[in-house]
This record gives structure tokens, sequence and C-alpha cells, in this order.
């Protein structure tokens, strides 16, 4: 733009200057022009004529260009600069504005990018996945709050009302009565343990020492602590190992992973005749499933089988944790667990843990 107003200057100079030329030195100019002059005589003829009657001030482009600038060009840079400013700035001020009212603890706000492109609507994306994932954190908090209370309400509601009766005589303070009493206390009991190895779990802290454990091996020794059990449920265990395989984790730990796979199976698998426990190898890794052809998971488990306290309250004794404390424990050891449908019916629990070689 500058570049055209000062051409727009030298050519208003110049007809200025042919305004004021004699007649006969305009038609010497008009001719040179047109090409009627002598090429070898039209330099020396122009040079004349310009040494002659060019009067023009030597500082008038320079005073005009710089005039031009403050008039066009620094209103038209000062409009782009704005226009960059608002383009940083919005996103920016969308993120300071949603971080105060997350701040002030209303989570459902998010920032808006608007129609930026690039590191600033990624910036934006960014601290949208993190408020997303503090919402979803907020919310299991919230559930868990609620879920745990009600958890804690039952065993100590009955543990209330029975204490009472038997002060006041109303029961007799029988053997059965005695133990009725223990098995609330131990619900309890059951409940804040699994809740401090979830939360140790979760927040990395748990004691884990990793060793190579013969699945297969370990699989039958807590088999045989469910036989008994198992029997009462008119449940048939099976053991089916087709790799004698070696995993790597703590076998403490995965004694107790397959104990709650077991438990969870043995609890709610409504209508179930067989679970099954089966040891494998899948490249790298080591695989033990719990399997049973119940049911199947309902629902509302099978969007998010992991969550706490899914299916809690409705089978006695049971803690509602089971497995989250498995993904916990298995996540913590390197590995990963999935639930899955059977047909055509029941449930499985695959768990992958690090090693896999075969066992000697």
């Amino acid at each position: 733009m500058l570049s055209a107003s000062v051409l727009l200057l030298a050519e208003w100079q110049y007809r200025d200057f042919y305004r004021s030329l004699p007649q006969q030195v305009k038609r010497d100019v008009d001719a040179m022009r047109q090409g009627e002059a002598d090429p070898t005589e039209e330099a020396g003829r122009l040079a004349t004529i310009y040494s002659q009657y060019w009067r023009s001030d030597p500082l008038f482009g320079e005073r005009w260009s710089l005039v031009i600038g403050l008039v066009i060009c620094l209103p038209v840079g000062l409009l782009m600069g704005f226009r960059i400013s608002r383009a940083v700035t919005r996103p920016l001020a969308s993120i300071a504005e949603a971080a105060n009212s997350i701040a002030l603890g209303d989570l459902s706000v998010r920032a808006k990018a608007g129609s930026e492109r690039g590191e600033l609507a990624e910036m934006v994306r960014d601290f949208n996945r993190m408020t997303d994932a503090l919402q979803a954190l907020e919310g299991e908090r919230r559930h868990t709050a609620a879920a745990l209370s009600h958890e804690l309400r039952t065993p100590l509601s009955v543990l209330t009302a029975r204490l009472h009766a038997l002060r006041d005589g109303v029961i007799d303070p029988g053997p059965a009565e005695f133990t009725r009493l223990i098995g609330e206390v131990n619900h309890l009991s059951r409940l804040v343990e699994d809740m401090h190895t979830l939360a140790l779990a979760e927040s990395r802290k748990l004691s884990i020492k990793p060793a190579d454990v013969a699945l297969a091996d370990l699989a039958r020794e807590v088999l045989d602590t469910f036989e008994e059990r198992a029997q009462a449920f008119g449940i048939e265990l099976k053991l089916l190992v087709h790799d004698a395989v070696i995993a790597h984790g703590d076998r403490d730990r995965l004694r107790q992973v397959l104990s709650n796979l077991l438990d969870n199976a043995l609890r709610h698998a409504r209508g179930a005749t067989t679970v099954q426990v089966e040891v494998a190898r899948d490249g790298g890794h080591a695989v033990l499933s719990v399997a049973d052809d119940g049911a199947g998971l309902p629902e509302r488990v099978r969007r998010h089988p992991f969550d706490r306290f899914q299916g809690s309250g409705t089978t006695g004794g049971s803690s509602g944790l089971g497995l989250s404390i498995v993904q916990a424990l298995v996540s913590l050891q390197g590995g990963t667990v999935q639930a899955e449908a059977v047909e055509p019916h029941g449930a499985r629990f695959v768990v992958r843990l690090p090693g896999g070689f075969q066992q000697a």
C-alpha cells in the first residue's frame, strides 16, 4: 500500500512538472514519449529539460511518504495488530474464565477455541481434556462416597438394632446371635481393608515384590481353597492349563487377583454350574482367565465392570470393591484385565501379565 501511494505521488509530481513547462518544451517531451525523437539525442535533451525546469523540493518525496505512512499505514497496522492480539488473547481469556469457574467448584464449564487453529486451539483442547478428567474424578469421588455410606449404613444398622435388642432382653444372647454379629463386623472390616488396599494401589504405594510365578501352580492352590465353598453353591471348579507359563509379578498380589475373580464368579454368576480357570501363553504375556456359564454380566456392569461398588449390597459379605482391586493390582504389575461375554451365556475375565515364557 505504501509503494502504491509513493507511485501515485510520483505521478502527481510529474504531472505538476509537465504543466509548468513551456508549450514548445511540452511538444519536445511528447515527441520523446511517443518515440518520434532521435534516441541518441533524447537522453541529452531530457537532462537539459529537467535541469532547467525542475524546481521540486529535494525532501518532497520523503515528506509525503512519511505523511502517507502515518495516515494510511499506521491505522492499518494498528487494526491488524488488534486482530492478531485478539486472536491470541481470546483463547487465553476463555481458559482464564473457565479456570476461575473450576476454582469455584463448577466443573461443567469448558474453554472455547472459537475459530482459532494451531497451537492455541490445541492448548484449549488440552485444557478441556484435563477438565473432563477432573469432572470424571469428581463424579467418581461423589459416587464412591455415596456408595460407601450406603455400604457402611447396612451393617451398622444391623449391629445397632441387634445390640439394643440384646441389651433389652428381646433376643437371647446365644452363639448363633454372636456369630451373626461377628459376621457383620467382619463385613465392615473387609470393606475398610479393601478400601485401604485400593487406595494404596491407585496411588502406587502398595508394596509389590516382583518374582517369577508359576501360574498353573498358583491357580491350583487358590482353587483348592475355594473347592468347599463352590460345592455349597453347586458349582464345579475346573482348571485348564494350555501352557505351563511363568508370569513376572508379586505372588501374593496375584493370589489376591485370582481369589477376587473367583469370589466374584461364585457370588454373582446366577445359574452357573461351572467356573473354569485357564492358564495360557499369548506372545510375550502370561494369560490367566476366569470364566463362568452363568447369566452373564448385567448391562450396567458390562459397560463399566471395574467401577467401584458394582452390584454391591446384593450379595452378603461382598464389599463391592473386588473387581476394582483386581484392575488396580494388575495395572500395578504392568498387566491388563478385561471383561468379555461368553457365548451362549456367561462372562470371562482375562488377565494378561508380563512374562509368558515356558515353565521348565
